[in-house]
Parts: C-alpha cells; structure tokens; sequence
C-alpha cells in the first residue's frame, strides 16, 4: 500500500522561518491570487470552499469587522455550506453595550482575547452562542483575532460539523491562513473605509470620481442638472438662543427631513452649507425634474411632521426656503493647491441660490424658475408669480410656487 502523502507538509527547516507552519496551495491562492477579488465576502466563500474541499471540516465561518460608518458600528459576514454568497449583517452603534454582545465570544476576542475555542458536543453553558451553533449540528468552534494595522481587531471564526471537531492538524492550518487573510482583508476593509468616508462626506458621485482619479484641481465636466438649494430660516437666532446639544440634534433633524427625500428620488447632495444644502438632479436621468418635485413635496410633509413633534417639545416652528433651477454647470475641483471641494459652479447655481433668498421676500417656501417648470411640464400644476428681478442679473425671472391651501 502505498503511505498517503500529508497534505499539509511542515516547513524543512525553522532557520528559513516560523510562517507557514505547513505550506498549501490555500496559501498560495490567498496571497497570489485573490488580487482581482474586491469583496471580502466573496474571498470568504471561496476560500471555505477550498478548506472543505482539501479535507478541513469547516461548516460555519463568520467575519467581524468594524467599520467607519455614520450608521452602522460594523458588520458581519456569514458562511455556511449551500450559500454561493455570504450573509452579510450590519449592526448600528450602541450594539456594543447589548447584553447579547457582551455576552458573546466577539466580546472576549475585542476585549483583548487571543483565542476562544469550545467543543459543541457536551453540554455547553458558556456563551448563549453556543447552543445556537450546537442546533444546527455543530461539533467545534473557535474564534481569532484578525490585528490589523494600528490595532484595528477584527474577527475569523470556524466551526466544524466533523464528529470530534477540528483535529490539530485542522486548527494549525486554519492558524497558518491568519497572518495571510489579515493582509487580504486589511487592504479590502481600507478600500471599504476610503470609499464610505468620501461617500459619506461628499456624496456616492463625486466620491466614485475622485476614487477613480478626479484628484486634480480644476478637472471637472459640464453636466446639465436640476438644481436645488435649501436654507433654514432664523437659524442665527436659534442658535445664539438654544443649548449647543440642541442646535445639534434640530439641524440633524431638519437635514433628515431635507435629504432622505432627495437622495430617494436619485438627487445628490454635494454639500452642507451651516444651515443650507446643495443638492442636483442630474439630466441624464429623463425623469430628473420630476424626482425633484418629488423630493420637495415628500420634504415638505417630513419637515410637517417634524414641526409637529417640535411643538410637543415646545420648540419653534422651523421655516425653511428652496431654491430651484436647471441649467448647465461645472462640477469638479474647485479650491486651493491642497484643500479642494468636489462642487458645482455656474450662473444656474447662482439663479437657484437667488431664487431661495427671493423667498424670505415673497413669504413661499419654494421658489422654481420658469425654464424648471418648463422643462419639468408642470406649469398647470403651480402658480405664477410673475417675473422678479434677482440680484445680479440683468433680466428678470419668471417665479413659480405651489399652490397655497
């Protein structure tokens, strides 16, 4: 007969290094050719895939990283057998304080722990975890730390479904893919993090831009797009008047009312001005001045509710006044040698920013422009206000509001 060969064959000599313990084409796989491969989730399931496949009983691998995200504290990613894509989870903040997670072996591995392991077959009592792991005919478990750089920790665990567990020989080999998925995944969660921060500073367009090489001071595009620019009344005295913590949470709320709606109906924001916000509908999309009117109106019933809830508070009414225009304008990088702002410019910017103070005058919280009316075929819908005269411009412009009552 002839002697089966070890599939994990152990380094020759230790003077040549302590990693890998055993060399395997996982290895290999994991640093060489996974380079293409953006996602985590996908390298998770097809690396599980390759573990079962070379004899490694792994029936459950879950991922846990925490993210730098304005909703959501982390995520975790799930692996089972029969899943061609991984489960995805996200978890807002304050989970952390849960007594579901402190009592969980992702506690131990965030609070320091350097292994967690527990054989499912007995009676189990430690970790509520485990009896959910052992009803699903689950034999092993163990949880890592994955150390990213500057002390960024994150989670790998497996289970097995083997009867007996892992063996030694299973649990070195898993140890040994460690240093390695730490390095894949470090350089994934990274480009998750930069992309996330500028979408959540920016906006997902201009983020997708400035990712894809838009870095350069004064590059940019003409684009045609509706326009809108929202401002808060009164806000100057609020603010000398009210407690910081509660000007905070009212323009939190105010933004909420504002953007939920645009970013809805396909607008992007491009920036918070103080109390005020940018917002486009590009042209490409036929249906752009339409989703606009759609925004406003869905804005205007959450800024309702809103005032509503204010007053049970005992808190001022909050007026509002928007702007709106279409035209072309320049969107790109605007600014000085090292700071820029992803922003658009142009004379319809201008025309919508005057249509929004016309409004302090005119006492009507929105304001649009005859060649937005026009091009959105609503003209029966609103009401004509004649044409006005704005700051810094020759010609008067035709004003349109909603119908009062």
């Amino acid at each position: 007969m002839q002697p089966v060969s070890n599939p994990f064959p152990a380094v020759e000599n230790e003077e040549d290094g302590l990693w890998p313990v055993r060399r395997h084409k996982i290895l290999d796989w994991l640093i060489n050719e996974t380079r293409n491969q953006r996602f985590i989730d996908n390298i998770l399931v097809e690396m599980c895939e390759r573990l079962r496949a070379s004899g490694v009983p792994v029936a459950r691998a879950t991922m846990h990283f925490r993210t730098l995200h304005p909703q959501w504290l982390g995520a975790r990613i799930l692996w089972h057998p029969g899943l061609q894509e991984a489960k995805i989870t996200t978890f807002g903040y304050g989970v952390e304080t849960t007594s579901q997670f402190l009592n969980s072996p992702m506690n131990e591995i965030f609070s320091g722990g350097r292994e967690v392991r527990q054989n499912l077959e007995g009676e189990v009592a430690s970790y509520p975890l485990y009896g959910e792991l052992q009803g699903e005919g689950l034999t092993d478990y163990v949880a890592w730390p994955m150390e990213h750089t500057l002390g960024k920790r994150h989670v790998i665990t497996f289970s097995s479904d083997r009867p007996g567990g892992f063996k030694e020989d299973h649990l070195t080999f898993l140890k040994d893919l460690l240093p390695a998925l730490t390095l894949v995944t470090e350089i994934r969660i990274k480009n998750i993090l930069a992309r996330t921060l500028l979408q959540t500073y920016v906006g997902p367009h201009a983020s997708e831009q400035i990712l894809a090489g838009a870095t350069t001071r004064g590059s940019g595009a003409t684009v045609g797009a509706a326009i809108l620019i929202c401002d808060l009344r009164d806000f100057t005295t609020i603010s000398d008047l009210w407690p910081r913590d509660d000007v905070i949470e009212l323009l939190n709320a105010y933004f909420d009312a504002m953007s939920e709606p645009i970013e809805k109906h396909g607008g992007e924001i491009l920036k918070f001005m103080g109390d005020g916000l940018l917002a486009i509908f590009p042209l490409t999309n036929p249906d752009a001045c339409i989703n606009l009117l759609r925004a406003i109106k869905e804005a205007q019933a959450a800024m309702t509710e809103l005032n509503l809830f204010n007053a049970e508070r005992g808190h001022v009414e909050l007026r509002y006044g928007v702007g709106v225009h279409v035209g072309d304008v320049m969107y790109g990088n605007i600014g000085s040698r090292k700071r820029l702002d992803f922003t658009v410019i142009g004379p319809a910017v201008n025309i919508a920013s005057r249509l929004e103070s016309l409004t302090k005058e005119i006492k009507r919280p929105v304001l649009l422009s005859k060649a937005f009316v026009e091009m959105a075929g609503c003209e029966s819908d609103l009401e004509s206000l004649g044409s006005h005269p704005l700051r810094g411009l020759d010609v008067p412009v035709d004003v349109y509001a909603f119908p009062q009552g």
